[in-house]
């Protein structure tokens, strides 16, 4: 009875999901024209936020009941899912330019924040020291983005500004949209979940395999409705804003909240020699794919094989993952 209400969990909460991100989508996308604020600001900011709100909880709850693999491999995990597998399908859907703060600004910060982490974690332990110093530099970065991108707005520098305006075109329509939309994410992905976490601990695997795979994907999955339903949108700066933004949070938000809640005397060493590094290496692949095209004085775009290279490096590293999580049984 347990099993099929949690498979009745995973159905209908992907059902409310997709339904939920065009919501979402939307409300963002008019908060950001009536506000006057840059898309790709609103990515990172509130989408970000928002969508990241299911690993924040999931970590926190795993730090606190005394299970901080499921933690570290959510964050981390879920960072991974959102470079090599949410933009890789929304750049399979099309094209995905994204501006150039993007590429010289905040895939930047991204990288230094898992520098940070690996830092932090480089004698596999994470005491609540380190943890309060990834929460303050969180703080910091998100205040500088913030303040460079209403800069850059107030300069005249602002995308997409010649972009048509979404369907809600009053402020209460725009909010109505944003909160119906966030809400129904995070209860549904809460349903995912909880359903794909049953399952996955009837069949007996690892806490940080739960962590890294099912709970990382199943947590993920707001990210990518949302980016996926802004790529069809054609709102690019959203998809990539989002996925910067969250992964900004998981690496230091949300790792920084578990090691906050309860410090982490015992990090698997899994995490700093494999998780970590292949963190890195997407981000570094993200930040060279938008490099390249500004080097040449084109404009930064993530290309349809590139997203398919994206997608075929998740599918090597979760082989990999199983394969070395299970003993390559």
């Amino acid at each position: 009875m347990d099993t099929a209400l949690q498979i009745a969990a995973v159905v209908l909460g992907l059902a409310a999901l997709v339904w939920s991100a065009d919501r979402f989508v939307d409300g963002a996308s008019a908060t950001a024209r009536l506000l006057g604020v840059p898309p790709l600001l609103v990515g990172m900011v509130v989408v970000g936020f928002g969508t990241s709100a299911p690993e924040l909880t999931v970590s926190a709850f795993a730090a606190a009941g005394g299970n901080p693999s499921i933690a570290l491999g959510n964050a981390f995990g879920s960072n991974i899912c959102n470079i090599a597998l949410i933009l890789g399908v929304c750049a399979a859907i099309r094209a995905t330019p994204f501006g150039r703060p993007a590429v010289v600004r905040e895939t930047p910060l991204l990288l230094l924040a898992t520098a940070l982490a690996g830092f932090c974690l480089h004698d596999d332990a994470l005491t609540r020291a380190e943890s309060f110093l990834m929460l303050g530099a969180f703080a910091a970065l998100l205040a500088v983005s913030s303040v460079a991108g209403v800069r850059e707005r107030r300069a005249g520098g602002g995308e997409n500004a010649g972009s048509p305006a979404p369907a809600p075109t009053s402020p209460a329509a725009a909010a109505w949209r944003l909160a119906i939309g966030l809400a129904g994410l995070v209860l549904s992905s809460k349903a995912l979940v909880w359903g794909a976490v049953g399952v996955a601990r009837a069949l007996g695997v690892s806490d940080l395999l739960v962590g890294l795979t099912v709970v990382a994907v199943g947590t993920s999955l707001p990210e990518l409705a949302s980016s996926v339903a802004a790529a069809r949108k054609g709102e690019s700066d959203i998809a990539v804003g989002n996925v910067i933004g969250s992964n900004l949070f998981n690496t230091l938000a949300v790792t920084g909240l578990a090691g906050a809640i309860a410090p982490i005397a015992d990090v698997p060493e899994a995490v700093r020699t494999r998780d970590l590094p292949v963190t890195a290496a997407f981000t570094a692949a993200l930040f060279l794919f938008g490099l390249v095209p500004l080097l040449r004085r084109r404009p930064a775009s993530l290309r349809r094989w590139q997203g398919a290279l994206l997608l075929l490096g998740y599918l090597a590293y979760t082989a990999w993952l199983v394969r070395s999580e299970t003993g390559g049984a």
